[in-house]
């Protein structure tokens, strides 16, 4: 372990549930730098998974939008940045995005040790020299939980706690009960929080099948399904077509919802079923049950972090391919074959399950069959 820090960076430039997953690393830091200021820089968009952490003392947001501006306006404002970057005095910064801009960042932050993961070729040339520290990640196809951690285990830093958490604040659970009245959802029912879009739709099921879930739901559990979705045009209008096919309506929450307000949401639901994305991993950090559906993405990657989760995905040779869809075409063969009674079996047997757990809220008012 390293000597003599006081200030640490750590930089997290990617997507709302990649930031999430790197608490367990955000855990180790702090458990050896009890005393350190701990300061992570995520991309715009993204704070909500750290804000409230008691982890680290400082977010500082990157604004994404940054590559937008002409070639001039671009350099200025990231100069900018990285000179205030570097007036904050670190000592430490470990890099957990791998990109390109990270790397550079963690240069011009000042901070005398640099720690990242080997780049292996990829980026620009000479990108490895920019650290003090800095190997390939041994297995590849590990969790990416797990490939955080082993780029802090270069400096002699790990922990035995590698669970997830996410702060929910006092305004967005009051938020969600006032949701929760004005929809009439009870806390004595059995509540299923259902997330089934993705900013990616390659990644989603089909509408028809999971209105075909909320109606097994309903009927076999007279469970309540809070139908969720991301801010997206194009989610919010899968959710409503998901909904308009379901004969027995959800409680309808579609695009109504911040990402702390979803946390709290999946907090007091008794299951969360969605496809992978950043609520799946949200649903993990609160305690929540999980059924993930998977299609090109990798579940070795990127499956619900934790016990008692459950993914469920096609068993072919081509998956997980990584593409936009089957030859990125934007259609997944592997989601559009997936069945209902797969799918099913995955959730029934997660609801049995909290039944046999003592959960008077799991109660069965007709035959499984379908």
């Amino acid at each position: 372990m390293l000597e003599g820090i006081e200030r640490i960076l750590v930089i997290k430039l990617r997507q709302i549930g990649d930031v999430l997953l790197t608490v367990p690393a955000l855990r180790a830091v702090r458990e050896h730098y009890p005393n350190a200021h701990i300061a992570v820089m995520v991309s715009a968009g993204t704070e909500a998974m750290l804000t409230g952490n008691r982890l680290i003392d400082e977010v500082i947001v990157f604004d994404r939008s940054v590559v937008n501006d002409a070639l001039f306006g671009r350099i200025r404002r990231e100069l900018s940045f990285a000179f205030d970057l570097r007036k904050k005095q670190f000592d430490l910064a470990i890099d957990l995005t791998s990109g390109d801009r990270a790397a550079i960042l963690s240069f011009f932050s000042g901070a005398r040790y640099r720690v990242g993961a080997d780049p292996l070729g990829k980026g620009f040339l000479g990108k490895k020299f920019l650290y003090t520290h800095c190997r390939p990640i041994r297995n590849s196809r590990a969790h990416t939980v797990e490939q955080n951690l082993e780029v802090v285990r270069q400096i002699g830093i790990d922990t035995s706690d590698r669970s997830l958490s996410m702060a929910i604040p006092e305004e967005a659970q009051q938020a969600v009960q006032a949701l929760f009245a004005r929809h009439r959802v009870a806390d004595p029912a059995l509540k299923v929080h259902l997330h089934p879009t993705s900013r990616w739709l390659f990644k989603c099921w089909r509408d028809e099948a999971v209105a075909a879930l909320i109606d097994l739901l309903s009927e076999q559990y007279r469970a309540q399904v809070l139908l969720t979705c991301g801010p997206g045009r194009a989610e919010k209008e899968k959710a409503r077509r998901i909904f308009d096919l379901s004969r027995l309506k959800p409680v309808d929450l579609i695009g109504k919802t911040s990402l702390k307000e979803l946390a709290a949401i999946s907090k007091r639901s008794d299951l969360f079923i969605g496809v992978d994305s950043a609520p799946m991993h949200i649903a993990a950090a609160v305690g929540t049950p999980v059924v993930a559906l998977f299609g090109p993405s990798g579940e070795h990657h990127w499956r619900p972090w934790g016990e008692g989760h459950t993914v469920v995905a096609k068993a072919m040779p081509c998956r997980p391919c990584g593409q936009a869809g089957c030859n990125n075409s934007k259609r997944s063969e592997c989601l559009e074959t997936l069945s209902v009674e797969e799918v099913w079996e995955a959730v029934r047997k997660q609801l049995e399950a909290r039944a046999d757990g003592g959960s008077d809220r799991v109660t069965r008012s007709v035959p499984s069959s379908l």
